[in-house]
């Protein structure tokens, strides 16, 4: 997984991504393609 300080960067990469919150972070997940994931915070 990606720590990432821009997330907007990364969910254009894929039509899959999808950016979620969970605890307070920002994550970038895709099912398809887990090499996308990311986090920031």
């Amino acid at each position: 997984m990606k720590v990432r300080n821009s997330l907007r960067s990364l969910k254009s990469r894929h039509r899959d991504c999808q950016v979620v919150r969970r605890k307070g972070r920002i994550y970038v997940i895709n099912k398809t393609n887990p090499r996308f994931k990311a986090r920031q915070g």
